[in-house]
């Protein structure tokens, strides 16, 4: 069995992680870029959607 660890981030860390806005962040969000979920009305974003965001740009760029 193995277990996966999720870790969810608030939105301005993902603002400090992708050096964005956060009107950029919540415009990422809003059009499905960067996926998020509401935990009670706080919005919070996976850690690993972060991290594919960047690769998916990377591999765009390249």
């Amino acid at each position: 069995m193995t277990t996966t660890h999720l870790e969810l981030l608030t939105v301005p860390e993902a603002m400090a992680l992708l050096r964005l806005g956060r009107s950029k962040i919540y415009d990422l969000i809003r059009t499905r870029r960067l996926p998020s979920i509401k935990v009670d009305g706080a919005r919070r974003i996976p850690a690993d959607a972060v991290r594919t965001f960047i690769l998916d740009r990377l591999k765009e760029a390249a």
